[in-house]
């Protein structure tokens, strides 16, 4: 790749947007930025992006969408970034699209591309509902789709401790994915409006999934 790639994943709940983040992350040296730990770890360090946050998080209100893209504008400084960014959970609304374009303008930089990771709804509550992850690593499991190589133990880490979202429920995820679609349909329109808007069936294997989105990246960034 000739320039540093901005992808934007998009997708409900289940979709694997996580796992196909962390193989893109393999493949082409990107980094994956997710916004909730983003705030998490400016309000740690105590930058002043994270005091802000952290006051309004105290607060009980909900981060403006100006912390957010201070935030996301310090981690995009730091040379890990340099070959590019995988974004999942911003933008979520066609404002903080128009804002993160007015950002990236600042650095150069533009939307390589917004994936749409398409999948059927009541497909991802079966999905949703058996994944687990590696309480050391992150990594992510499924009692179907993805176990790991031995019972037990964390294929990437070695780990033997495992985790579920106590929100990894039929009821709760499909309100989630009523949500996402009420959300994420203004950008779609968005960035399919700029030309950077691209579809991927996220439906079967993900070999296949991981194979398509890479070449999209190659494409998009030549």
């Amino acid at each position: 790749m000739s320039k540093a790639a901005v992808l934007i994943l998009l997708g409900p709940p289940g979709a694997g947007k996580g796992t196909q983040a962390r193989m893109l992350e393999e493949d082409f040296g990107l980094v994956q930025l997710s916004t909730g730990d983003l705030l998490r770890a400016a309000v740690a360090a105590g930058t002043e992006a994270g005091q802000r946050a952290k006051a309004v998080m105290e607060a009980g209100q909900l981060v403006s969408d100006d912390i957010v893209l201070a935030i996301l504008q310090d981690r995009m400084a730091e040379p890990d970034t340099a070959k590019g960014i995988i974004l999942d959970g911003f933008p979520r609304t066609a404002g903080q699209a128009e804002a993160l374009d007015g950002l990236l303008a600042t650095a150069g930089q533009e939307v390589t591309a917004a994936i749409s990771l398409d999948v059927v709804d009541e497909a991802m509550v079966a999905r949703v509902s058996g994944r687990y992850t590696c309480a050391k690593c992150g990594e992510g499991y499924h009692d179907e789709f993805k176990k790991p190589a031995q019972a037990g133990t964390c294929d990437k880490c070695g780990g033997a401790d495992f985790k579920r979202r106590a929100d990894d429920n039929a009821e709760t995820v499909r309100e989630r994915l009523n949500a996402y679609h009420a959300q994420t349909a203004p950008l779609i329109a968005y960035y399919g409006e700029k030309g950077v808007l691209k579809s991927v069936d996220a439906m079967g294997p993900i070999a296949d999934i991981r194979a398509a989105l890479s070449q999209i990246v190659k494409t998009a960034s030549v």
